[in-house]
């Protein structure tokens, strides 16, 4: 008896008053209907009237016409009708408190073949709101140690509070179902500061799920091939990035911005690697870029073995192996 009280405390406490709930509302359904068999002529009856009354709604399409009965009533009443009253007050103020942890980021992941996202700044607000403009159907894990709350109210995106490099963080975030994860740098840090974080987090990432895709952002160059060991299969210089673009804006001879032309340009197309189809093998490399224009697509380098050249002739020749280095619409 007291092991079947003991497992009878150890369900959670919405099943515990939710199974309460029923068993006393069939007991009662059984006494009203062994104590008026006329009034109540099934067993069925019985709960039902005990439901209707327990959960003070009344409909009136039973009711008990013995004072044995009305009693019987009564009890219910003052048991029955308590009970419910207090089980949806607590499914309420479970509803509640679960929005609120949700928002805490204390609540736990159960999806599978998500993204996770380390570190909330605003290149991963830039990242998620385009993800968003081009429709993508992506379920987003964001990890970030620095908010107290999620303040966006988007479905697609799970907020969990905490530190990267915590096991209980990532088992939170579900990282072993997870096919591919983003670690950003953190502006708040010095860089060599922030890029040793984004290593330490690689390296608890790679540990907890070997096979993990991980896109690691690191600010000086040097760390590039530390990401690299830790496990990062690509590692994105952002300090190099915009360095380059500033010589180009500080040394244009057009009107031509290019950090502009190239935002728009990578907010509507993507690079895409294709490999020389068996048509065009053998011939010059001007052909593959009328029968890309056709596709949408325009050829900006060629990939032989190794080696990558954006220095295209016209009468190069296309060879079995090669690939082509397109720009290909975003959503082809």
């Amino acid at each position: 008896m007291q092991s079947l009280v003991r497992l009878y405390f150890q369900v959670p406490l919405f099943l515990r008053l939710l199974g309460t709930v029923i068993v006393m509302m069939t007991f009662f359904g059984m006494i009203i209907h062994w104590i008026e068999p006329r009034s109540f002529p099934t067993l069925f009856d019985g709960v039902w009237w005990a439901f209707v009354t327990g959960a003070t709604v009344g409909y009136g399409d039973y009711v008990p016409l013995s004072a044995l009965g009305k009693i019987t009533a009564i009890l219910l009443i003052l048991t029955g009708g308590g009970l419910v009253t207090f089980y949806m007050a607590t499914l309420s103020a479970s509803t509640v408190k679960h929005e609120e942890a949700l928002v805490r980021g204390q609540v736990d992941f159960r999806g599978s073949n998500h993204l996770v996202i380390i570190g909330w700044n605003e290149r991963t607000r830039q990242l998620i709101d385009m993800m968003g403009f081009q429709g993508i159907q992506e379920r987003i894990v964001l990890i970030d140690r620095t908010m107290h709350e999620f303040y966006r109210n988007l479905s697609y995106v799970h907020f969990i509070k905490g530190d990267a490099t915590d096991e209980d963080i990532l088992l939170k975030a579900n990282l072993c179902e997870a096919r591919m994860a983003v670690i950003t740098a953190d502006p708040s840090k010095r860089e060599e500061q922030s890029d040793q974080s984004v290593i330490h987090q690689t390296v608890a990432l790679k540990g907890h799920h070997p096979e993990l895709f991980i896109i690691a952002e690191v600010l000086t160059d040097r760390q590039r091939i530390n990401a690299e060991r830790a496990g990062a299969n690509t590692v994105i210089r952002s300090n190099d990035f915009m360095s380059s673009l500033f010589f180009h804006e500080l040394y244009r001879n057009d009107p031509v911005q290019p950090f502009e032309l190239l935002l728009d340009l990578l907010t509507t197309r993507q690079f895409h690697e294709e490999i020389v189809p068996e048509n065009l093998e053998g011939q010059p490399i001007i052909q593959a870029l009328e029968y890309f224009l056709k596709k949408s697509c325009q050829i900006i380098g060629i990939k032989k073995g190794k080696e990558v050249s954006f220095d295209l002739d016209g009468d190069m020749k296309l060879e079995k192996g090669d690939y082509l280095i397109v720009f290909s619409p975003l959503r082809q």
